[in-house]
């Protein structure tokens, strides 16, 4: 079965639907049926956040074979919608997703034709601009998705603990202790969430966030029956190791 990864989109629905069509060339050119896999991190600092939230579920609801997971990004929106004054335990800072600097809650708003006035009025307008079935699919987007050969994951793992008791806090957020780590986990752990300069094979684990958050490009890698390759525009490329 042939599955392809596409790393951390934030907003940015024009690397993502050129990412798309490297896909489909690639997978039209080997006998169609791949599934694609997004690792998360849909939403923030990019432009036009509603318009990936919009893409990605329209295609799903259409049939598209495309696996969507739950980055720690795509947390603070549907959240904040619940539960206004949440902040979330993974950020060392201690600051609302609304008052922090550089996590992209302005943008993602902005796409929603929204604009940050205070934690009250703008909860409000979120209610008002979201639609609720944006903030019901991002609430449910699954944590993890597993193939023979790969454990797809938004951060990684905490290493010697059963999938089934990993929690979400580690699913999306873990760098310590995970990144740091050279244990064999039975299957190559496929993740974002740390961006690298090109998509790296550290032996255990795949780092394909490769900064598009940051004007970096949107890496996709494939696997199937040939092993495991990167996707360039010119077509299939080695994956670098570590």
């Amino acid at each position: 079965m042939r599955t392809y990864a596409i790393g951390d989109i934030h907003g940015h629905l024009d690397l993502l639907k050129a990412a798309h069509e490297r896909i489909a060339r690639d997978d039209a050119a080997h006998g169609g049926g791949g599934t694609v896999v997004h690792v998360g991190d849909l939403l923030d600092r990019g432009p036009d956040s509603r318009g990936v939230v919009d893409y990605l579920l329209r295609g799903q609801a259409e049939g598209r074979a495309w696996i969507v997971l739950k980055g720690n990004h795509d947390r603070f929106l549907p959240i904040f919608a619940a539960r206004p004054d949440w902040i979330d335990a993974g950020l060392g800072s201690g600051k609302h997703w609304l008052e922090h600097e550089t996590l992209g809650a302005a943008e993602t708003l902005a796409s929603y034709g929204v604009e940050i006035r205070g934690r009250a009025r703008t909860h409000a307008e979120v209610l008002r601009a979201v639609p609720e079935p944006h903030l019901r699919w991002l609430d449910a987007l699954p944590l993890w998705h597993l193939i023979p050969r790969a454990l797809f994951v938004h951060a990684g793992i905490r290493p010697g603990v059963d999938l089934a008791r990993q929690t979400e806090h580690d699913l999306v957020w873990i760098r310590k202790g995970f990144l740091d780590d050279a244990t064999d986990h039975g299957v190559l752990i496929v993740h974002g969430h740390t961006p690298v300069e090109r998509v790296t094979h550290f032996g255990n684990r795949l780092a394909i966030d490769t900064g598009a958050a940051y004007g970096g490009p949107l890496s996709v890698v494939v696997f199937d029956e040939t092993g495991l390759h990167l996707l360039a525009e010119e077509g299939r490329a080695p994956v670098p190791r570590a």
